[in-house]
Parts: C-alpha cells; structure tokens; sequence
C-alpha cells in the first residue's frame, strides 16, 4: 500500500456562509413542521393524535432515506398471478 502526505484542507468563508444558510433553512423548516403538528394535535382527539404522530414520524423516516412505498394490490389474483380460487 503507497502511503502519502495528508492532503491539507482549507475551510473558505463561502463555505461557512453556505453551511449556515442551510443549517437556517433546516431549522426553520423543522419549526414549521412542528408548529403544523402542534395545531393539527390540537384539533383532533389524543389517540388519533398519536395515530398521525406516527405516521409523519414513519414518513419523515421514508423520506429521509430515499423509500418511496408503492400500494399493494389487494385480492388474491395479486398473490396468485391469475388464477383464482
């Protein structure tokens, strides 16, 4: 294995200015999303609260790890091919 010299890397003051306006953006938008989760809990009855709670926990999950799911097909023809029973 050939070894070399660390490579030396230099933090620019465009690069600070961007991470910041990224970060500002993230967080402004996890204040919105929290702020629509208060006022939706706030309408609706505590355990469907903790239902839709779990859902847009679920999707935020889905979302950040790229899985976009696809509905099933109900009924047997799906599990069976064509045939049918």
């Amino acid at each position: 294995m050939l070894r070399r010299k660390p490579t030396r890397l230099e933090l620019k003051l465009d690069d600070i200015e961007e991470f910041e306006s990224i970060r500002k953006d993230l967080e402004s938008r996890k204040k919105q999303r929290e702020d629509a989760e208060v006022a939706a809990a706030g309408e609706e009855p505590a355990a469907v609260a903790l239902g839709s709670e779990h859902k847009s926990r679920e999707q935020l999950i889905n979302d950040r790890i790229g899985y976009k799911p696809q509905p099933k097909a109900g009924g047997r023809a799906a599990h069976f091919g064509t045939f049918e029973f």
